[in-house]
């Protein structure tokens, strides 16, 4: 069977945008690409009417269905794979992707999975330890006296790419994927693990961290196979606390 991209997968989470017309702005392009879920991290949306100002008529409903969350993990934590967008680079920022090897790669993952295309505060962007919930990053590329793009703009780019690629069908096998709260409990019971048996440094659990979730976000974990590596670090704790008494 060939299918294109489910864009009714995919949600658009802004984390602590700085301007509710912004909000407006971001619901009008995903619109108009056949995104039609966005998600407000931070301060509940003001100036309601700024906003559907921006959004339009036709965005109205989008902006009716925005949903609103206090803490990012929370506002994540039922989706099966997050992509981050990021214009900065550095050695705790994966290789990133292209818009559109992002959108050839949601051809596949939208099927069984919710995605969510994570965009940062219009100043600043993700910080590192945002980033942390991210399976991959995008960067949009620009011109080199230009880096910064305007936030509904970005989305706009990847929104479009996205809306390109869903009139290229192919074959899917990616079945559901584990959700970020299944891998959230995961990667603090090996943070927990390895902090025992001094592995990290309880004074450096970000940076060994970080590695560890760098590495296993390039497998595509099922809830199955974290739900195995949980009891392999069960396991290990009981084992290592068995050995510590004798």
């Amino acid at each position: 069977m060939t299918v294109g991209v489910r864009k009714e997968n995919i949600t658009i989470v802004l984390n602590k945008p700085k301007y509710p017309g912004n909000i407006g702005s971001v619901a009008r392009c995903a619109k108009n690409m056949g995104v039609e879920k966005v998600m407000v991290v931070g301060s509940p949306p003001a100036d309601r009417e700024n906003i559907l100002r921006m959004a339009t008529h036709g965005a109205a409903d989008v902006v009716d269905g925005v949903r609103c969350f206090d803490d990012l993990g929370e506002a994540l934590s039922g989706f099966n794979y997050v992509a981050g967008t990021t214009s900065r680079v550095g050695r705790a920022r994966r290789p990133n992707l292209h818009p559109r090897e992002l959108a050839a790669e949601l051809i596949d993952l939208s099927q069984n999975n919710e995605v969510a295309l994570l965009f940062g505060p219009e100043d600043f962007g993700l910080t590192n330890d945002e980033i942390k919930y991210c399976h991959s990053l995008v960067t949009i590329p620009t011109a080199e006296a230009m880096k910064s793009i305007n936030l509904s703009h970005a989305v706009m780019i990847l929104c479009y790419e996205i809306f390109v690629a869903g009139r290229a069908e192919r074959e899917v096998f990616t079945p559901k994927l584990a959700t970020l709260r299944e891998l959230e409990g995961m990667y603090g019971q090996i943070q927990g693990l390895l902090t025992r048996v001094g592995f990290i440094s309880p004074e450096n659990t970000d940076h060994r961290m970080m590695n560890i979730r760098r590495f296993l976000s390039r497998v595509k974990l099922y809830s199955r196979e974290v739900r195995v590596v949980r009891g392999v670090c069960r396991q290990l704790d009981w084992y290592c606390g068995r050995n510590k008494k004798t």
